[in-house]
């Protein structure tokens, strides 16, 4: 029997397990009422709660001692040309450690020059950019006393572009010696916008820097443009881009995003459950392939 060995990430590299949801203020209080039961694991933005008091602080310390938590980062700039913000990286560091957060994570963009732009800005594909923002990866390691992971941003234009964008994140993760956050939805969304293959994309990726996915909806602009807006329900596309990146890379932990447009909480758990479930049968058919191997 033929058996295509393809690259699969190492389970224990993970900081989680399973299918989680990203953890919105909006949501607390059902969450508070209803509880967490089908959500493995939750993901913040540090930045939203780090200074967090009273009645905020007091929700996120009844959900952090009871769940496991990893955090994305929304502003660090990792891309930007401005010093990176140190007082942040000393402010989350602690943040981390105060409440037991299993990762940090952050876009692979830039979201400042002087003050904030208050959008993800594309870094230009390049060897010198490729220099300058691991350095700056490697920095806030040294700042926040643990590894880091960067995600794989969409972006809508390549200004100055000298080689392609898997290209870039493959140079990154090298030079910065640093995990991958991957976004699923992301790739999809690029792919569209940008003309390639969404699944030679995935085999391109090394399974040994992935610490988690991200799956989320996106908006349809036009058949040549999607929008990344976490606004809506994951769609089947993006589902069966998931499916073959779990049949690549194993049932890697995944974490569904939403931030606005929320449903009813039961909604959301059913898209986790969804999520949960292809965890399942990619992880029975890696059974049965080493089944049919060993015979």
């Amino acid at each position: 029997m033929e058996v295509n060995c393809l690259p699969v990430a190492n389970a224990s590299q993970y900081p989680v397990a399973g299918a989680g949801l990203g953890f919105r203020r909006a949501l607390v209080p059902e969450l508070r009422k209803t509880g967490a039961a089908g959500i493995d694991f939750f993901e913040l933005a540090p930045e939203n709660w780090v200074h967090a008091g009273g009645t905020l602080a007091r929700d996120l310390r009844h959900f952090s001692e009871r769940h496991p938590f990893v955090a994305h980062g929304l502003s660090l700039s990792l891309g930007g040309p401005a010093p990176l913000d140190e007082e942040l990286l000393r402010d989350i560091r602690d943040f981390l450690d105060l409440h037991g957060i299993r990762a940090y994570t952050e876009h692979l963009s830039y979201c400042s020059d002087d003050g904030h732009l208050y959008d993800l800005m594309p870094i230009p594909f390049t060897d010198e950019a490729v220099r300058w923002v691991a350095a700056r990866i490697r920095r806030a390691q040294e700042i926040l006393e643990r590894p880091i992971a960067v995600e794989n941003v969409s972006y809508y234009a390549a200004p100055g572009a000298r080689m392609t964008e898997i290209e870039f994140l493959r140079a990154v993760l090298d030079e910065a010696d640093c995990g991958l956050l991957l976004d699923v939805n992301n790739i999809f969304v690029n792919a569209i916008n940008h003309g390639y293959d969404a699944r030679q994309f995935l085999h391109a990726l090394p399974a040994s820097r992935i610490c988690y996915f991200h799956v989320a909806g996106h908006y349809v602009e036009a058949p040549d443009l999607r929008v990344d807006t976490h606004g809506a329900a994951v769609c089947p596309d993006v589902w069966s881009l998931l499916d073959d990146a779990f049949a690549l890379f194993g049932p890697v932990p995944t974490l569904l995003e939403r931030d606005f447009n929320f449903p009813p909480l039961p909604e959301l758990v059913r898209e986790v459950a969804d999520v949960r479930a292809r965890q399942q049968r990619a992880r029975q058919q890696q059974q049965a392939l080493r089944a049919a191997v060993g015979t």
